[in-house]
């Protein structure tokens, strides 16, 4: 039979047992929300990277397709191609910068729980789509579909039509 001061000491190691855990959880969501913003970075350089190689390959073609004995129609489609290639890695990086945003949501709201469990309801507040106008987030998506919309316009109107 136990005694009650062995009762309350089973219930006060399991009080602390809980709070390390949930300090163990709190620093592991922290360090999994830092390693979302950096992920972000890294596709914004990978997609800034492969979209300047594939647009100046696009420019390349261009100005040296008669030079190299290359058909217009032959150039036109490489152009096209090239283009194509490059709106698929921008859809690549805006499902990675989506994908993203959605982790870190989740994220944010397991750290919400959490110290709503641990430390006091509402001591952080929650996440709201309401200010995606100040996510980086927003602004990164809005560069990428931007960049592809004046690459097809400039391809369309100037590029391809001179390619006869």
């Amino acid at each position: 039979m136990t005694t009650p001061e062995a009762s309350r000491d089973a219930v006060g190691d399991s009080g602390a047992v809980r709070r390390e855990f949930a300090l163990e959880r709190y620093r592991y969501i922290l360090q999994q929300i830092h390693t979302v913003n950096e992920n972000l970075h890294r596709f914004l350089a990978i997609y800034q990277t492969l979209a300047t190689s594939l647009v100046a390959a696009v420019v390349a073609l261009f100005v040296g397709y008669r030079k190299w004995g290359i058909a217009p129609h032959t150039a036109r489609g490489g152009v096209i191609g090239l283009l194509v290639l490059t709106t698929v890695v921008a859809a690549f990086t805006a499902t990675l910068v989506v994908v993203g945003a959605l982790t870190w949501l989740d994220y944010r709201n397991e750290e919400c729980d959490l110290t709503d469990a641990i430390v006091a309801p509402g001591f952080r507040k929650r996440p709201r789509t309401g200010n995606l106008l100040r996510w980086y987030e927003s602004y990164v998506l809005a560069f990428i579909v931007v960049s592809v919309v004046v690459m097809w316009l400039l391809a369309v109107l100037f590029l391809l039509p001179a390619m006869r």
